[in-house]
């Protein structure tokens, strides 16, 4: 049973202290003023033996919250001398920086409180603390399995390994307990899943129940994530006490429009502006966090910032911090910030986590975060301590993003969070830790099916999967061996066993596991082989043949991808229907793009009975945001307002309504722009399945534009035909019963089946990433991937195959909220309101049309692009 802990029946500080160690009390009293809440709570059920997740900001001691009791029952051990040579707890974390600051932050207070206890004349044994991952070298692990730590830091695929190596495994029968870090970053992704096996199979090999320990700060829903962390014993629900703590510390967020008049305002202008305002805010604070949302993003921002402003950035004290800077040098940069040597740091997402930075006092976030939970995340990094408020600065460069950030933020001071989506029955995984199973021993497999049931990912997979993983696992595949794919385990299923399979099995299993997949650059040359550049994976899985793209200023049509290779043709007069930055922007979530429909209908409402002056007003007065942003935002709705009465529409773009614009482009293009504000992950599976139907009713490729607010289907002019179909006809395409499988046919030959294929092949340990010590490069693993894909379409229910289609359905798009719209419109609980033909886009589809246009060269293109847009529109009101 999950049940949230009752705040009235709090424990005073001295009911607490009295319960620890002297000197533990000692050196608590020394550090700290008092307890915090979710402390005296934490400290009581964990003594209890009782699962907890803990949820509280940023900087708020749940770390403490978490050890104090541990640490308190070690020295009892240490006291008494009792403490034996195992790991009595383990500390999972997604990040290895992570894990050393654990270790530092741990290191301190046990030298600290060792000291307090001689002083006193009592001798403790050592309590040692060792970090374990994949950057752990041969002799420290050597010294480990002779005198194991008592608190082991790991993450969770190196937790994964240990659990399958023989002599460190013994070392783990006395754990007591296992804390999980930020949790909220491993419970929405597989390596979440992978941990939940892990904690399953742990907990079967000591034979007795484990205490889970849960850290996040912005979680939600906390019931789902306090039962992703521990799980069933069989049908029952095992029990968790959540800690709710999530919204004890201050805010003080503003959203900032740069300018007074973000429409007319050249990107120069605005972009100028902004890096005004941004100096500015670091000049007035001591050391100032700068999100943006893209790696290339975070290295332009700097590089702005040290030359616009030389006489106060140097190279010394502002710096970029992402993933793809190397490790040297991040750690030089955590360094300067500990230190309070740097003004201000710039960062994609990697400074999102708890990492030890020091003192920050402004966070800034360059445009949406497209998450209130990433949001408060980011800005959670203010003002570190608990008292301080977390101060955040977000500067919007668009209309959308002032409308989206300021609902946004509105339902953050609420205490509204996006809803985290635990990925389920995850074949892929579920194959690592069937394989990691059998080194351990011979396993029968309705227990080992029962084991798994016991992890909430996998609480509703059925028999029948489970059984197509041993089958694929077993070699049961016959077509697959001319592909070198060879099974791993062996399987009895007369006598229902199954075990380890080959001499090569414990090493290929430790080299090839992880849920993460290898990045690549993809080289683009042209049809004849000559070199023009490189693109991201990611992007190359959006790509179509004819689909056209920029590259070094140039626009190319894509023709074709081989291993690591896409082919391309010049082109000149084609206009691009991807922009190359597509692959970094992050999805809003589903939840935020709900509460942005609902906020459209009460503005749209309001226009109805009060002034532009009044709603202004009202604006300022309950949402966190500027004056040039409140009336850049009521000059949108009005426009289009406006816009729609002229074409007789009395009803507006909301969570309820969508609208169906119906735009004849000066290329004689059809476009049909639904208005449908459910994120990009829904729009994206919306938008595939109804082009795909499309193209196949008028035997043509259809042009596909997507981005939160809506998506676009670009029917190409035929002089020949000179058809235009009636977007009426094309609802009709599609419903919440057929959508998967239209979806499924529409994913067959894509890049992104391929690529993803892949991904899911590599962790199933069908093709290898690392063999006899020899690492297999990302365009060779691509190669094999593309031949085995077409043998495994072939073959029925291909567990493989079957978890690819999964995963692109569930978690790069969202077919469940995809269905629940499609169910909503025939139930008219969401209406659909069809605008007649014209040749000029409402002002709320103007940013989605020029997303095919905003790098043709410059993004200065794209904001004259929307500026002409706005023009025609005040023109044709005018009329």
């Amino acid at each position: 049973m999950i049940r949230f802990v009752d705040i009235k029946r709090l424990k005073s500080d001295e009911e607490i202290l009295k319960k620890l160690r002297p000197y533990v009390r000692k050196w608590f009293e020394k550090n700290f003023k008092e307890f915090i809440i979710h402390q005296k709570f934490a400290f009581e059920l964990i003594r209890k033996n009782k699962n907890i997740l803990i949820t509280a900001p940023t900087g708020s001691g749940k770390t403490l919250s978490s050890f104090l009791s541990i640490l308190n029952y070690l020295f009892t051990l240490a006291e008494n001398n009792k403490l034996e040579d195992y790991v009595y707890c383990i500390y999972v974390s997604p990040l290895k920086a992570l894990n050393n600051d654990i270790y530092k932050n741990l290191i301190v207070p046990l030298k600290e409180i060792e000291k307090i206890a001689k002083d006193m004349n009592i001798n403790l044994k050592e309590i040692r603390i060792g970090v374990r991952t994949g950057d752990t070298k041969t002799n420290e692990k050597q010294k480990q399995l002779k005198k194991p730590p008592h608190i082991l830091v790991t993450t969770p695929e190196t937790f994964a390994i240990i659990l399958s190596t023989r002599r460190f495994r013994e070392k783990l029968k006395n754990v007591k307990w296992v804390i999980v870090d930020e949790i909220h970053e491993l419970a929405n992704s597989k390596r979440g899943v992978h941990l939940s096996l892990s904690l399953e199979r742990l907990e079967n090999f000591v034979g007795r129940r484990i205490v889970r320990i849960g850290l996040g700060a912005t979680l939600e829903p906390l019931e789902e994530v306090a039962k992703f962390l521990v799980g069933y014993d069989g049908k029952k629900e095992r029990n968790c006490f959540i800690i709710d703590a999530r919204f004890i510390k201050p805010m003080d967020i503003k959203v900032i429009s740069p300018v007074k008049d973000i429409v007319f305002s050249s990107a120069e202008e605005i972009t100028n502006s902004m890096y005004k305002i941004l100096s500015e805010m670091i000049s007035k604070h001591k050391t100032t966090l700068i999100f943006t949302n893209t790696r290339s993003g975070t290295e332009r921002v700097v590089h702005h910032l040290k030359h616009m402003f030389p006489s106060i950035f140097s190279e010394e004290d502002i710096g970029a911090h992402h993933s793809s800077v190397s490790r040297d040098i991040r750690l030089d940069l955590e360094n300067k910030l500990k230190n309070g040597k740097l003004k201000a740091i710039v960062s994609s997402t990697s400074l999102e986590l708890g990492i030890d930075i020091g003192y920050i006092d402004l966070v800034v976030q360059l445009g949406s975060p497209k998450s209130i939970s990433r949001g408060l995340q980011r800005i959670g990094r203010a003002g570190h301590k608990l008292h301080e408020t977390s101060k955040g600065r977000i500067i919007c460069m668009d209309r959308d993003d002032l409308v989206e950030c300021s609902v946004m933020f509105k339902k953050a001071y609420e205490y509204f969070l996006d809803k985290i989506q635990i990925p389920k029955n995850c074949l892929d995984v579920l194959a690592q830790h069937i394989m990691g199973m059998s080194l351990e021993k011979k396993w029968n497999i309705k227990e080992a099916f029962d084991l798994i049931r016991n992890s909430y990912c996998y609480h509703d997979l059925s028999f029948d999967d489970f059984v197509s993983v041993l089958k694929y696992l077993s070699g049961y595949y016959h077509s697959l061996e001319d592909k070198k794919v060879y099974g791993k385990i062996w399987v009895d299923f007369e006598n229902m066993i199954f075990g380890r399979r080959g001499k090569y099995a414990r090493v290929i299993y430790s080299l090839n596991i992880g849920t993460i997949p290898d990045e690549v650059k993809i080289k683009v040359r042209s049809l004849e082989g000559k070199y023009i550049g490189t693109i991201e994976e990611e992007f190359l899985q959006r790509l179509f043949p004819g689909d056209i793209f920029v590259l070094a200023g140039k626009t190319y049509e894509f023709v074709k991808a081989k291993k690591d290779v896409a082919y391309v043709i010049p082109t000149k007069e084609k206009r691009p229907t991807v922009p190359s930055w597509f692959s970094e922007q992050l999805p809003l979530s589903y939840e935020l793009a709900i509460e942005i429909g609902k906020f459209r209908k009460m503005i749209f409402n309001l226009m109805k009975k009060k002034s532009k002056k009044e709603i202004i007003k009202f604006i300022l007065r309950n949402y966190p945001i500027n004056k040039w942003g409140a009336k850049a935002i009521i000059d949108y709705f009005y426009y289009e307002k406006e816009f729609l009465k002229r074409l007789g529409i009395k009803e507006f773009p909301s969570d309820k309504t969508i609208l169906v614009e119906n735009y004849i482009d000066e290329r004689k293009n059809q476009n049909i722009i639904f208005h449908s504000l459910f994120g990009r992950r829904v729009n994206d599976a919306l938008s595939r399945a109804f082009g795909y139907r499309l193209s196949k009713l008028l035997k043509k490729s259809i042009g596909v534009t997507i981005s939160d607010n809506a998506f676009m289907l670009t029917i190409p002019y035929d002089i020949e035909e000179n058809r235009r179909i009636n977007p009426k006809d094309i609802l009709d395409l599609l419903d919440s019963k057929n959508l998967e499988e239209i979806l499924k046919k529409a994913l067959r030959q894509t890049e992104l089946l391929k690529r993803k294929f892949r991904h899911c092949a590599v962790r199933s340990l069908m093709i290898l990433r690392n063999y006899k010590g020899y690492e297999i490069r990302v365009a060779k693993q691509q190669l094999n991937a593309e031949r085995l894909l077409r043998i495994c379409e072939k073959i029925e229910d291909f567990p493989v195959i079957k978890e690819t289609f999964r995963e692109i359905l569930e978690d790069y798009m969202d077919i469940n909220h995809a269905k629940d719209v499609l169910e909503k419109i025939e139930k008219k609980k969401i209406k659909v309101i069809f605008l007649k033909e014209s040749d000029l886009p409402s002002p709320f589809s103007h940013s989605l049309i020029a997303l095919g246009e905003s790098d043709v060269v410059l993004m200065e293109d794209r904001k004259k692009l929307l500026i002409d847009l706005h023009k025609k529109i005040l023109e044709r009101l005018k009329r």
